[in-house]
């Protein structure tokens, strides 16, 4: 999958520069979590699939209280170019079952080849743990009457902060990691490569485009006004072979497009939630009102209000 024209020419333009922004803004933990100190006082969730943990753990903190964490724990891919490296110096290689030609073995590699991605949600609310909790999963299909009574006061009602989504747009924080922008205040947008992908090899890419213009919460705010910065995403995201989900329920309300590979089988990319882009642009070109009236079916997990 090559580079897109968006990809390109951002990383041109940052080749002589140091992405300063991230430091100035950060807090006094960031870079230096203290993971050796963390207490695991339960598993939310583990993920086969993922190859993830998710661990709800406690921090003694200076003042002796005890801080909550969300730390993520995730096997990341294998990167070609490091294939003869990794076979060379492994440290070990024990045998686990033989059987005529197959056999099974594991392989132990030195630090530097055996990298674990760590996603830390510190200081952590009750409403992270919960998020990142594993419960049973049911459909639910929801009308725009039962959005506009149940659904839109419920979110209203949270107190979940997108200031961090706000932090990136006004370049406060990762302004280092955004690989594209259109700063128009209404149809702009940013690219930004999302968590989920260490940017090292093209097979799992997953970038996010944020919209600067606030107020737009899922595609349920969307109608026919917001289609040219829908085009400009859809144009200027320049990902060829990509997958271009909305989520609907998102796990943020501030409205954001998913760019993945087609190869790649992204988490939370499933039916049940993605919404194509070009499908949504192509309903709103026939009925501007068409996402305040539709039904919209999603999952919702137990014990979730919805």
């Amino acid at each position: 999958m090559a580079d897109s024209p968006a990809l390109k020419r951002k990383r041109e333009e940052k080749g002589g520069e140091n992405g300063s922004a991230k430091s100035q803004n950060e807090g006094p933990t960031s870079g230096n979590f203290p993971l050796a100190e963390l207490s695991v006082m339960k598993v939310l969730r583990e993920s086969a699939r993922e190859k993830a943990i998710f661990l709800h753990g406690r921090v003694n903190s200076a003042s002796g209280d005890k801080t909550d964490a969300v730390v993520i724990l995730e096997k990341i891919p294998f990167q070609e170019e490091n294939i003869t490296e990794l076979l060379k110096k492994h440290i070990g290689l024990q045998l686990q079952m033989s059987n005529d030609i197959y056999s099974t073995y594991h392989l132990f590699l030195p630090p530097e080849l055996n990298e674990i991605k760590t996603t830390v949600v510190y200081p952590a609310t009750e409403k992270h743990l919960q998020k990142y909790l594993s419960r049973s999963v049911y459909l639910i299909q929801e009308t725009g009457e039962d959005y506009k009574n149940i659904t839109l006061p419920f979110i209203e009602s949270q107190s979940i902060s997108i200031q961090w989504v706000y932090n990136i747009l006004e370049k406060k924080a990762e302004a280092d990691r955004i690989v594209y922008e259109n700063p128009d205040p209404i149809n702009g947008f940013v690219l930004i490569p999302d968590f989920k992908w260490n940017q090292k090899q093209l097979e799992d890419l997953y970038l996010i485009a944020i919209c600067h213009r606030r107020g737009i919460k899922s595609v349920r705010d969307l109608t026919a006004e917001h289609l040219p910065l829908l085009r400009n995403i859809l144009k200027e995201g320049g990902l060829p072979r990509s997958h271009r989900p909305l989520h609907y329920q998102p796990s943020y309300f501030h409205l954001h497009v998913h760019f993945t590979a087609l190869s790649y089988d992204a988490p939370g990319c499933s039916a049940e939630r993605a919404l194509l882009l070009s499908d949504v642009m192509y309903h709103l070109e026939l009925d501007s009102q068409y996402y305040q009236k539709c039904p919209l079916t999603f999952p919702v997990r137990a014990d979730e209000p919805c």
